[in-house]
């Protein structure tokens, strides 16, 4: 639950966030520098003839199409990744990524599509294991995997430079996908992670790449928390083409009544994070909860009449920050300021919504990766998790990375999480 893409240094001012960004862009044209050029977009067609293909079509998941975005070497993957302050070492191969259009569900269940990212290494075995990565708090569009070369690469990048293949969902409203993101919707993000694995099968298949059925499951903020969540799904048996191997999440909000919002006004989360998501929040949730019936119930003047527009995926982290207030009590109205620290009605529905996804008790190898330094999704989150995991009997290590910010406690996990899939694919 951050502010993924724009900071992995000095989180709390929006200067910070500019200058990390221009950190990933920097990294994002070393790579394409090392190209010469991006490679040439050509659509392929999703459809092949036969029974097959008539019977999956309308189904959630079906394959629409398959575009080629990237094509690093191993040096390039390297050097994209140690720009952005990583561990180099378990980079083995390049890799191929493809954005993959597919039909999935909003959160009313109706028919709708989404894109993802689908990265397969170049080299190592055929049949390929899985990694899913669901990323974190993106507020426009093309800073999804698929579209931007952005902090959503990392992860995907890594885990297929070490020989998994990656699907990483843009998740509904993001990248080319249509519509709104409805934020924090963590059931509606399961169903479109769900079927990005979907889309990513049949794809891997005609990219003569095929999946062996093992998924490995990891994701940052509020990817963490859809990553548990799906681990919890595929553990349940949502789809009888994958298992659950291990699951790995980082820094994931899994707490929202009782750890994360709490912090968000006691100070454990910064300023400028604590406005940027509550906006976020809110806005999105209210389409989805009876949260309030104009935002000025919510939102003091002059924002109760722009915040909702700010967050329409069309605009930058750099365009929404200076745009709000610097603190929440100068975002909210006095009542909402209060209830929102003791909620009832939509406002407990909507945080109940999403909690509740540690309450399982998974049958593979689970590790919860934060720090003590997290300004944004305090550790607070996975102590609780860990708690929820060992009341049914799963006794699961919370990794500490000590005073890493956010942004840098993934850089940190990440390597770390490669290493233990490595080990946990060993023992099969």
């Amino acid at each position: 639950m951050e502010i993924d893409n724009s900071r992995t240094a000095q989180q709390t001012s929006p200067k910070g966030r500019r200058i990390a960004r221009r950190t990933t862009a920097a990294a994002a044209a070393l790579v394409l520098a090392a190209l010469g050029a991006a490679p040439a977009v050509a659509q392929q067609p999703a459809g092949t003839p036969g029974a097959l293909h008539q019977a999956t079509a309308q189904g959630r998941g079906a394959l629409l199409g398959i575009t080629p975005v990237v094509h690093l070497d191993r040096a390039d993957v390297a050097r994209f990744l140690a720009a952005g302050g990583m561990d180099t070492g378990t980079v083995r191969h390049g890799l191929r990524a493809y954005r993959l259009t597919y039909r999935t569900v909003t959160p009313q269940g109706a028919p709708t599509t989404a894109t993802g990212l689908l990265a397969l290494p170049d080299g190592g075995p055929h049949r390929l294991d899985l990694v899913s990565d669901t990323h974190g708090t993106m507020a426009h569009r093309d800073y999804a995997p698929s579209v931007g070369e952005d902090f959503g690469r990392f992860a995907p990048y890594l885990h297929a430079s070490a020989g998994r293949a990656v699907a990483a969902p843009d998740y509904l409203g993001l990248g080319k996908g249509p519509g709104r993101h409805p934020y924090m919707d963590t059931k509606s993000s399961v169903t479109a992670t769900v079927d990005m694995l979907r889309a990513a099968r049949t794809a891997a298949r005609r990219l003569d790449r095929p999946l062996t059925g093992d998924v490995y499951a990891s994701g940052f903020s509020q990817g963490g928390q859809v990553a548990m969540a799906l681990g919890k799904a595929l553990d349940n048996g949502v789809d009888r083409h994958f298992r659950l191997r291990a699951l790995a999440p980082v820094s994931g909000p899994y707490d929202i009544e009782h750890a994360e919002t709490p912090a968000l006004f006691d100070g454990r989360v910064n300023d400028t994070s604590a406005v940027f998501y509550m906006s976020y929040y809110l806005t999105a949730q209210s389409r989805l909860h009876p949260l309030y019936k104009d935002p000025s119930e919510a939102f003091r003047k002059p924002y109760d009449a722009i915040v909702d527009d700010l967050f329409d995926t069309n605009h930058t982290e750099e365009q929404i920050i200076p745009a709000l207030p610097a603190t929440l009590k100068e975002l909210l109205t006095d009542d909402y300021y209060r209830r929102l620290q003791h909620p009832t009605g939509g406002l407990l529905d909507a945080a109940r919504a999403q909690d509740g996804n540690c309450a399982w008790k998974p049958d593979g190898p689970v590790r919860l990766y934060s720090s003590s330094g997290d300004t944004d999704v305090p550790i607070a989150n996975a102590r609780h998790c860990a708690a929820d995991l060992a009341a049914r009997g799963v006794e699961v290590p919370v990794i500490d990375q000590g005073g890493a910010d956010h942004n840098t406690t993934y850089m940190k996990s990440g390597p770390q999480i490669v290493r233990w899939f490595d080990t946990v694919a060993a023992r099969r």
